[in-house]
């Protein structure tokens, strides 16, 4: 998802653009990457000292639920990232740098040939390793 679509789909939900909010936006766009709260604190207390971590976590949550973000879990932390387009993929994650690469396949079309009276509600695959940056280090 780009900047503008996501703009836009703020504002269509009745929410503010305020200049934090694209700030949040101009994060993620900038890298291919899932990132942490933390992340995000450290980059919007450059320019907003004294920002709360309750006002960074309140905007990626709702960044979330309106599907501008998307999240997973590494090493126990909930990590975020711009959601990469509206077609049907997977991704490889990098452990280390939390850098991705999609993956145009998806395991589920077989499952579903060996789950035919089962109702499936949905499902996510994520393959987990160190990106080739990351190997060198």
């Amino acid at each position: 998802m780009d900047m503008k679509k996501a703009s836009w789909l703020l504002q269509n939900k009745g929410f503010k653009m305020t200049k934090r909010r694209e700030d949040i936006l101009a994060f993620f766009a900038k890298e291919d990457k899932y990132q942490t709260a933390k992340d995000l604190y450290e980059y919007m207390e450059t320019t907003y000292p004294g920002i709360s971590f309750d006002t960074v976590y309140r905007n990626l949550h709702l960044y979330h639920d309106l599907g501008i973000l998307e999240s997973t879990d590494l090493n126990a932390e909930k990590h975020f990232r711009m959601n990469c387009g509206d077609h049907h993929h997977h991704h490889f994650i990098c452990n280390i740098c939390g850098k991705t690469k999609k993956i145009n396949l998806c395991p589920m079309d077989e499952v579903e040939k060996l789950l035919t009276k089962y109702m499936i509600d949905g499902h996510k695959f994520e393959v987990y390793g160190l990106c080739p940056t990351c190997q060198i280090a």
